[in-house]
């Protein structure tokens, strides 16, 4: 039985860029995800967030700004009902070699961790290569949306060739009920 999702941010919840997600006015909600996410609570699963935030150690943006933007997220998706139970960020640089980075499992095994979760217990819904490479690290399922900005169709095989079985969706809303773990309709 699920009693887990963990999310990625950029390209799951909001929309992404290749010039990142910079100050609150950059955050923009996907359609349907923050719906998502409300009837998620609302069936008593747990969610966690998981977004490497790189801009951070390359120094494009400092720690408040993050919180800024976080705070917009946070304050998006308690307005329509849902909750983040916990989130958790790699602020590192991508040649850091910190433990947290997607795709190796840190920040899914802190969120698990902190959500008192079982990794079997668990999808991990991502928009990248790197979510999907995480949650197998995690021993967590593994779903794929196809909205953020790379090319969603080579994604989408480069993860069916890594993990065969992997759900492939449009996006969030998509992804859950397909999983059918929610009354959410279409």
């Amino acid at each position: 039985m699920t009693t887990t999702i963990l999310l990625d941010r950029d390209g799951v919840i909001n929309f992404d860029s290749p010039y990142y997600i910079l100050s609150p006015k950059d955050w923009q909600p996907i359609p349907g995800s923050l719906e998502a996410i409300a009837a998620l609570t609302k069936s008593g699963i747990k969610i966690g967030l998981c977004s490497n935030q790189s801009a951070l150690g390359r120094g494009m943006f400092q720690a408040e700004e993050m919180q800024a933007i976080h705070q917009k997220m946070m304050q998006a998706i308690d307005d329509t009902g849902g909750h983040i139970a916990h989130s958790a960020y790699c602020p590192h640089h991508p040649d850091a070699q910190c433990l947290c980075r997607k795709p190796k499992a840190g920040l899914l095994i802190e969120t698990l961790t902190k959500l008192h979760s079982e990794a079997h217990d668990a999808f991990m819904i991502g928009d990248s290569l790197r979510d999907v490479q995480a949650a197998l690290a995690a021993n967590v399922e593994p779903i794929l949306v196809q909205t953020g900005y790379g090319d969603a169709k080579d994604i989408a095989e480069k993860a069916q060739h890594i993990y065969p079985h992997i759900g492939i969706y449009p996006d969030l809303k998509s992804a859950i009920i397909a999983l059918k773990l929610t009354s959410l309709s279409a």
